[in-house]
């Protein structure tokens, strides 16, 4: 399995907190952490991550508009968005932004690891 470094992008500590455990015991490393949309286009500036787990809902920019200013400037980027039930039109929209996959809260540590193994099947190899 490759070891990815990510960055994870969620408005809420809690949900940081969470999916940071679970992909550093799937074996990746949390190299940064963005807490809003604008954050995160920077933060991908500045760290340029293998991943990203990209939360739709944040407050200023979101991360549908996260996404698209990301894909503007690196369309290699691999982004997997973070989103709660009943958010399906969002995610078809950060689909049509460049995101490569989604995975719904509350999530499990298997379908973190199942989004994660696409992306890298489908985009890396």
């Amino acid at each position: 399995m490759t070891s990815l470094n990510l960055l994870v992008v969620d408005d809420s500590a809690i949900t940081i907190k969470k999916l940071t455990k679970i992909v550093e015991t799937l074996g990746h490393k949390v190299i940064c952490i963005a807490k809003n949309g604008r954050d995160a286009v920077d933060a991908y500036e500045q760290f340029n991550p293998d991943l990203v787990t990209m939360d739709i809902t944040m407050p200023g920019m979101n991360g549908i508009e996260a996404t698209k200013q990301i894909m503007e400037k690196f369309s290699d980027a691999l982004i997997i968005m973070v989103t709660s039930h009943g958010q399906e039109e969002m995610v078809m929209d950060a689909i049509e932004a460049g995101a490569k996959g989604y995975v719904i809260k509350p999530f499990k540590p298997e379908k973190i690891d199942e989004s994660i193994n696409k992306v890298i099947e489908k985009f890396l190899e």
